[in-house]
This record gives C-alpha cells, sequence and structure tokens, in this order.
C-alpha cells in the first residue's frame, strides 16, 4: 500500500512516498482495519515532522507515518457496524508511539475509536472533524467556566478554533473570538459575542481590552499566542492551550493546563451527527492527493488558508 514516511526531521521535504505491506485482518489483536478516503493534516503532523517533539517520542526514530484524523471505510466489522460502514475517527498517535498514522491508504484501529460518518457528511469534512472536536471539547472542559463567563478563543478560524466557539456559545460563555480578517462576520453568525483581528499578542491584548476591558474568565489559545495573551485573563482565572509545549507560566493564581484529547466514539458520532445536521460547521481549507502531502505542509505551515488541509487517499 501507498504511505508517506517521514525520512528524517525536517521541512516539508522529508516526506516520501513509499510501499509497504497492506495490514492482514486479525494481524494485530484488538485492532480492525479500514481504508481510508481521506486523512487531515493538524499542526501537531507539522510539529512532530520538525522534530520538536523528538525527545518525547523517546526510541521512535524515522521512518515512520504520521497523521491522526481519518474517514474512510471498515474493511473488518465491528460491534454494531458492518463492514463497509463509512467511519471516523483519530489515531492517538502520540499516545501510541507506533509509527503507523493516516497517511496511509490502510490503518489499523482500535474499534473504541471508530463513529459512523452520517450520509449526508463527505468523508473530506469527516476527516476534519475528529481530533479538532475532541481537543475543542476537552478544552472546554478543562476550562470549566461557569455559563455567563467571557471565554476568549485565539485561532477561531481555524478548525479547533472554529468548534470551540460553537460550543462554548452552546453551553452559555460569551465568546471573544480572535479571527483571520474578514472571518469575523462568520464567527458572530457561529456564536461569538466580539470578533477582533489577529496580530501579534500585544496588539491582540489592545484589541480584547476594547472590547473586554474588564478582562476575560478564560482563554482557549489555539494560535498558541502563549504568555503573551495571559494578561488578559483575570486574576484567578484559567488558560488552556492546544500544545503541551506551549503552556506558560502560572501567575495572579491563573490555573493552566494543556489540552489533549483522548478518542472518544460516543461524543464523535454526536458530533458528526450535528455537523450533518448544520448544528455545527466545520472548515475545510484544501483537498489534496496524498502525493501533494510535502506541498500541504508548506501551506499548513504558512497559514495558507484557515481551516483543515484534508489529504485524499
Amino acid at each position: 500500500m501507498r504511505v508517506v514516511e517521514v525520512t528524517a526531521y525536517g521541512g516539508p521535504e522529508v516526506l516520501r512516498m513509499a510501499r509497504r505491506p497492506e495490514p492482514e485482518a486479525g494481524d494485530v489483536p484488538g485492532r480492525v482495519r479500514v481504508r481510508l478516503k481521506a486523512a487531515g493534516v493538524n499542526q501537531a503532523d507539522l510539529r512532530i515532522r520538525a522534530g520538536y517533539y523528538a525527545d518525547a517520542v523517546g526510541a521512535l526514530t524515522p521512518p515512520f507515518v504520521l497523521g491522526t484524523d481519518f474517514a474512510g471505510r471498515l474493511l473488518d466489522p465491528v460491534p454494531g457496524m458492518a463492514e463497509g460502514t463509512r467511519v471516523a475517527g483519530f489515531i492517538p498517535w502520540y499516545e501510541e508511539l507506533t509509527g503507523e498514522g493516516t497517511y496511509a491508504e490502510v490503518v489499523r484501529v482500535a474499534p473504541e475509536w471508530l463513529a459512523p460518518i452520517p450520509d449526508d457528511v463527505e468523508f473530506t469534512a469527516a476527516a476534519s472533524v475528529p481530533l479538532a472536536s475532541a481537543t475543542a471539547q476537552t478544552g472546554l472542559d478543562r476550562l470549566a467556566l461557569p455559563a455567563g463567563s467571557t471565554l476568549l478563543v485565539t485561532g477561531a478560524s481555524a478548525v479547533v478554533g472554529r468548534l470551540a466557539v460553537q460550543l462554548a456559545s452552546a453551553a452559555g460563555l460569551r465568546v471573544v473570538a480572535v479571527a483571520h480578517e474578514g472571518d469575523e462576520s462568520e464567527l458572530k453568525i457561529l456564536g461569538a459575542e466580539q470578533a477582533v483581528p489577529r496580530g501579534t499578542p500585544a496588539e491582540v491584548l489592545a484589541r480584547v481590552a476594547e472590547v473586554a476591558p474588564e478582562r476575560v474568565d478564560g482563554v482557549f489559545d489555539g494560535a498558541l499566542l502563549g504568555e503573551g495573551i495571559l494578561p488578559a485573563v483575570k486574576d484567578d482565572g484559567v488558560f488552556v492551550a492546544i500544545a503541551p509545549d506551549r503552556i506558560p507560566p502560572a501567575e495572579r493564581g491563573i490555573r493552566v493546563e494543556p489540552v489533549r484529547a483522548a478518542p472518544d466514539a460516543a461524543r464523535l458520532k454526536e458530533t458528526l451527527e450535528k455537523v450533518a445536521a448544520r448544528e455545527l460547521i466545520t472548515r475545510v481549507a484544501d483537498v489534496m492527493p496524498l502525493e501533494a502531502v510535502a506541498e500541504a505542509h508548506r501551506r499548513a505551515e504558512a497559514g495558507h488558508r484557515p481551516g483543515r488541509i484534508v489529504l485524499l487517499i
């Protein structure tokens, strides 16, 4: 089968197409096979490829296959889902550390990672959802803000931030979104009370101060502004960030936590059903063939367009 391997730590040029044997039914106990139709390109993929987590992954060294999000068809039946069922999910790559990711034609996954894709949701849209929705939901769980609290969401134009805005608004939070220029009106439709343009941390702080002069109760840091945005938080507030290496030092009684999502099939099923019903809106920035993965990484690093880049497989 075709896969994309990270041949060494470095830039997008280290990604290479390769051939590996296709997994066989039952070759790993407790795992089933999915033939992929689409795979998402996440910021974590870029950071792993670049070597930022080389020490943390221990003995795992290149060549390995990246990728977490996926959508495809079951090759092996599982309870409640027959062979051929359209499914989505994400591989907890960083926890598994097998070097087997979703930049591949067939993956081996645990059944409890899988949720069926509703008929009205395309594979490409489904592949943009699993890790992003789990991260947004886990972040809001960690924040644990009561209804009526003010939440600042950075990176609100991206898939994780976009879902965080919608979920936070549905939970009764007052959302201030930091967005790409031109996205402000749409984010207000999706639930943000206020939306300000992105910029340097100092610029964002000044813009947030204009709309939330008493500071915010919490921050969901999807753009990884880190300690530069911490002054926006009230004393004894809460700050969560989507990368564990971008957590600022705590100060003024602020609780500071990283967000690391785990697969939750029931929650993903509910989320995909809301996507099908247009109760939650995801965003696909680009759809590219697997062979164009290096260009996909370049576009993701350059912030080509907000949203998830999806690889067709």
